[in-house]
């Protein structure tokens, strides 16, 4: 089991920036979890400390058994990938499949288990068709899916993606959506920073609400998308949705189109037969 333990941490950068400070936090394996706030919160920081790419200046970050200061950024790899926020940060192969077959070579999987996973992966991200393709000659939109597609294929118990609904259109936030219920079911723990509140309400049942340098709320969409108070601290918009089911007067919370439609259908019945 590969759970991931945040124990009191604070991090600082080398430029004396503080970037977390007294942050506790426990996700158990198989969790589907959005982490949002505001740029400057702390959210990506926070998913660096968990893969090891950074060190927590206080505190400890423990991934399932092991404490990442002790750990390399390439062994922390086998427990938890990461998914850059930038496809260009991540890219360096010239051919689709040479960019998503890297990551289980990489990790020592014997040659059938390489073309399994690398195509599992390219048909999961919706990208088979490219697989022959230099990634720089893809949109922005699929190149985000061949970093997602290099990271899945590593098998790692963990997958954190930065922003990935950023540059997608409809067909990739149903991919994304198909994606996350595939990794869930197979017992992976997905977390997912992103400012799409609509796609947090669609598919994540845990938030966590980050704020000055801190977590501000940690709770289900509709216990954190109707306080004022934690969406005036953390700077957040509530989804579209519910800003509709305001302007409305809907006396209950709201979050999906579905009851926001069965609302607005029901009332203008009760107001025609009036």
């Amino acid at each position: 089991m590969t759970n991931l333990v945040l124990n009191n941490i604070g991090f600082k950068y080398p430029d004396g920036t503080l970037a977390l400070e007294n942050l506790s936090l426990e996700i158990p394996q198989g969790q589907r979890v959005a982490i949002v706030g505001q740029n400057g919160a702390g959210k990506t920081t926070a998913v660096k400390l968990m893969n090891g790419l950074l060190k927590p200046t206080t505190g400890e970050v423990i991934v399932g058994e092991w404490n990442t200061t002790s750990k390399t950024t390439a062994q922390l790899s086998r427990k938890v990938g990461y998914v850059f926020q930038n496809p260009d940060d991540q890219i360096f192969h010239n051919e689709v499949i040479k960019e998503v077959r890297f990551g289980p070579k990489n990790m020592g999987f014997d040659p059938e288990r390489i073309e399994e996973m690398t195509q599992w992966a390219l048909e999961l991200c919706g990208i088979s068709q490219y697989a022959e393709e230099n990634p720089y000659n893809l949109p922005y939109s699929m190149r985000k899916f061949v970093t997602i597609a290099s990271v899945i294929a590593m098998d790692s118990d963990v997958i954190i993606l930065d922003e990935p609904t950023a540059g997608q259109d409809k067909i990739g936030l149903e991919i994304l959506g198909n994606l996350l219920k595939t990794l869930e079911s197979m017992g992976k723990t997905v977390i997912t920073i992103t400012h799409d509140m609509e796609f947090v309400t669609d598919h994540f049942k845990r938030i966590i609400v980050m704020a000055n340098r801190r977590i501000v709320a940690d709770d289900q969409a509709i216990a954190i998308f109707y306080q004022e108070e934690i969406l005036k601290e953390s700077m957040l918009k509530p989804p579209a949705v519910a800003q509709m089911a305001a302007l409305l007067n809907i006396p209950h919370a709201v979050l999906s189109k579905k009851e926001l439609i069965e609302y607005i259908k029901s009332h203008h019945q009760s107001v025609e037969k009036v």
